[in-house]
Order: structure tokens, then sequence, then C-alpha cells
């Protein structure tokens, strides 16, 4: 028994399995662009999903609610106020409605997207960021930092900006001498890390502007590579062999001089995109052209990362999008969600992890990062760190009002859109309007008192609407604890008879 414990690894991720959604659950009829850039082309977030689309004159991305599906009209609304293709896309980490986009005119610029969706085009931002002199491709959001967002472009200058005021904080002119790949940060936002096509690696401090370690010759291949900062400091990146196989290398940030771990998977082209899940320390690779998605698992034992399994479809991907885990199914043990871009379609494909009760899974899900950012704009630059600040998924997560929701909404003039009144509104028109938007929920809950005394004053003796929600969570559970009593019981009466038939020799 112990050889068999020695050669067979302990992990409750072992038997992660990949599941496409049924056709009816996918968007169909998306014209996913066809931009030559290597990234992502998706973001996804618990409320919406955004993605590239082609555009004829300018640069557009859809954003529809996470809960449509079937056939997207070619007249649906967009957001298209770039005047040349966008190619990437960010939702903002603590506020779901503010996404970010980067394009081929120079520009990057900060839009709000109502709770209901778009209603009609989308063409005036809450804010544009103009710093780089050619196409900008990379953006990233600080961690733990609200409204701080990090831009690169093949001018090979990294911008760091406060999106609150639209004022340029830092910029790394002398960083990189080539184009840059990817950008990453590490969990509590202090350093980057970044990979160029001088294909060295290096670790940045972007508030000195200072590079901390570089580490010459990551990957030996000319193709793009990438990097990301995993949660206990190290960083994972990809890319090719001299022979030109596809690699997946572990490096330790305080020994640069040899990778903890190379692995080589096999000789396609496809750049390898890694999509990393910090509470569960796993690393999921998509290929783009591929028709696999591969997940691994990095742990401290050697060899550091273990190869779990792989997704296989028939159809290539032509970019992917990673819901962040606020969003996924607790009560189906979804560990993670990607949406698959096909030509014309977008399929949602859930990680599960196979388990026989239906209580909640502590182990599967410790508390992750939430809305609430943990520093302000202003006490990041001043330098302060801070990790974020985690909620439980127990029960499904549910968002708290926000103490900073309105800040980066208040010192940008949000302009509504050119459609006119069918259009998106401002966050002032949002937070006037007598339709139940979250500002006003998030209002009435602060102050419950008023709306208790209004019922008792009208004679109406219904509980509460937030009362009933849990009291039907906590009839549920209770009745799925009766159930499986019951099958326990009936399993021991079973038991039982076979012992007396045994102790009377019938068997």
């Amino acid at each position: 028994m112990s050889f068999r414990r020695g050669v067979v690894r302990q992990s409750k991720f072992r038997h992660v399995f990949a599941q496409a959604w049924r056709a009816e659950h996918c968007l169909d009829d998306v014209r996913v662009s066809r931009v030559t850039w290597d990234g992502p082309l998706c973001a996804v977030n618990p409320k919406f999903v955004a993605v590239i689309i082609e555009a004829g004159g300018g640069g557009a991305f859809l954003v529809v609610p996470i809960s449509k599906s079937g056939r997207i009209d070619q007249s649906s609304p967009t957001v298209c106020g770039h005047a040349a293709p966008v190619l990437d896309i960010q939702w903002c980490p603590h506020d779901d409605n503010i996404i970010a986009s980067a394009s081929e005119d120079c520009t990057v610029k900060v839009w709000q997207i109502p709770d209901g969706g778009l209603t009609s085009p989308m063409t005036e931002p809450m804010m544009t960021l103009e710093g780089h002199s050619k196409r900008v491709g990379i953006l990233a959001w600080h961690p733990c930092a609200f409204n701080i967002l990090l831009t690169a472009g093949c001018d090979n200058v990294v911008c760091v900006w406060n999106v609150g005021t639209g004022e340029l904080v830092y910029q790394l002119f002398d960083a990189h001498p080539d184009l840059i790949y990817s950008v990453s940060w590490n969990k509590d936002g202090s350093a980057v890390c970044t990979v160029c096509k001088d294909k060295a690696l290096r670790i940045i401090d972007p508030r000195r502007g200072a590079i901390l370690k570089v580490r010459e010759k990551v990957h030996d291949g000319t193709r793009p590579m990438r990097a990301v900062f995993l949660a206990d400091g190290k960083i994972l990146t990809t890319g090719f062999s001299r022979m030109s196989e596809r690699q997946l290398a572990l490096w330790d940030t305080k020994d640069l001089s040899e990778p903890m771990a190379v692995q080589e998977m096999d000789t396609s082209n496809g750049v390898l995109l890694p999509f990393y899940d910090p509470d569960t320390n796993m690393v999921y690779l998509c290929g783009k052209g591929d028709c696999t998605i591969r997940y691994f698992e990095v742990t401290d034992e050697s060899p550091y990362v273990h190869f779990l399994s792989l997704y296989s479809s028939k159809e290539p991907q032509r970019g992917a999008g990673f819901l962040c885990k606020r969003g996924v199914d607790v009560n189906k043990c979804e560990i993670a969600r990607f949406y698959k871009l096909h030509e014309r379609k977008v399929e949602p494909i859930s990680m599960t992890v196979p388990r026989k009760s239906d209580l909640f899974q502590g182990d599967l899900y410790p508390d992750t990062a939430g809305l609430e950012p943990a520093l302000l704009a202003d006490e990041w630059i001043a330098g302060q760190d801070a990790p974020p600040l985690l909620v439980s998924l127990s029960g499904g997560y549910a968002a708290p009002p926000s103490k900073h929701r309105d800040t980066l909404r208040s010192k940008p003039k949000p302009s509504s859109q050119d459609s006119g009144a069918g259009g998106a509104t401002t966050a002032a028109t949002v937070a006037a309007s007598p339709t139940p938007t979250s500002a006003t929920k998030e209002a009435e809950e602060e102050t419950p008192q008023p709306r208790v005394t209004a019922r008792e004053s009208d004679g109406n003796t219904e509980r509460p609407r937030r009362e009933d929600e849990m009291l039907s969570e906590l009839l549920a559970e209770m009745k799925a604890l009766r159930a499986v009593v019951l099958a326990q019981n009936q399993r021991i009466e079973l038991l039982e008879r076979q012992l007396t038939r045994i102790e009377d020799g019938d068997v």
C-alpha cells in the first residue's frame, strides 16, 4: 500500500474534467476579430462577456450579460469608440461594470457598461488615456489598488495610469529594447514581470522605474513568449525551444540562473496563453489555433509542475476568456470556466471536480479576491502595498456594497452615448433612475429601517426579501441533508439484514 502511495500523487485536482456547455447555452453568430495579435480577444467577469469583433472603419467589441445565450443579432449594440481595431480588453477587478480597451489607434479607453447591458452603440468613453506613440496591445489592472491600470504598447513603453484622474503616473522608456510580449503583476502589486522579444524575463518595480532582476534567454525559440506571476512569488513562462517545441518553465525569483522545471509539449505554432488560478494553484494553457486546453498543478514537490489532463475538441480556438472565481457555480463544484472563441461562436467550458456530496466543498473554494480594493490609487502611489481582500464563496458569492464604488465614476465626467435617450446612462442618471439598479439596491441595503417601517405602517406582514432568500436556502440545505440521512438509513438496514442472514447461516 505504501508503494502505491509513493507512485500516485495525492491531489484533489487529479480528476478535474472539462465539459463544454450544450449548444443552446452558447453565443452564436459572433464575428470574432481576425486581428493579427496574440491576445485572448475575450474578457469575462461575473456580470458580462466581452468579445473583440470584426468592425468596418474602426474597432469594436461586443458586451452581453453572462446569462445571455443563443444567436447574437448583427444589429446588436457594441462598444465602438476606437478609430482602429481593438487589440485587448480587460475588466476592472474592483468594479464589474468598468472595462478598459486598447487599440491600434494608440489610445486606451475606459468604459462604463450599464447593469442590464448595452441598449444602443456606445461611442463615448468615461476616460481616454493617451501616452503611447504606437499601437497598444497589453492591459493589466492592478490586483489590489483601485483605479491603477498598466498599459504596454509597440513603442516598447510601459505606462501606469490613475484611471480616476486620467493621470499618467509612471512611464518606463528604457526598460525594454524591443517589443513587449506580456506583463503580469505579482500578488500584492508591488512588482511586474515582463517578457520581451529579446527573450529576456524582467522583474520591474514600476514605482521606482527599476529593473530588479533579469534573466536572458528564458526560452531559446524566436516565437512569442508569455509570463505570469504565481501566488507564492514564482514565475511561470511559456515559449518555444530552439527546435520550435512549445515549452512551459517555472522560475524561482530568488534565483533565476536555472529554471525549477521545464516541460516540452509539442511542435505546434500557436502561442500558449497561460491562465492562472491562484486559489487552486492551477495553470491552464490555451494555444491559439489549438483544439486542446491543457491544465497543470503547481506544487512545492518536485517536479513542481504536474500535468493533470487536457480538454480536446474538434474546433480550433481563436482565443479564450477566463472567468474569475467569483463567477463559478460552487454548487456544481465548478473550479474554473473558459469561454472558447470559435470563428463565429462563443462556447463556455466548465472545469469541474467530481464530488458526490451536494454540500459546499470548502477545500475546493478557499477565500478568493473580492471586489473591494485593498488600497486606493493614492495610497499605492505613495508606496503602500497590501494583499488582496478576500471573500468567502460558501453559499454562493454575493457582492457587498462597495465603499469606493463611485470613486472612479465621480472624478472623470462620464459622457452619454451619441444615440440619445436609448443609450447607456451616466453614473448620475443611473443613481437617479427609478428602476431597481444595483446602486439603488445598495442604498436600500444600507438603510433597511425605513423600508421595514413602511411595510409595517401599511399593514403588510410579508418578510423582507432577504430573509425569505435565506430561509429558502436553509430549507433547501435541510432537504438535501434529510435525503442523505434517509439514504444512509436504508443502507444501514440493508447491511443489518445481510449480517442477520450471515449469522443465521442462510448465506
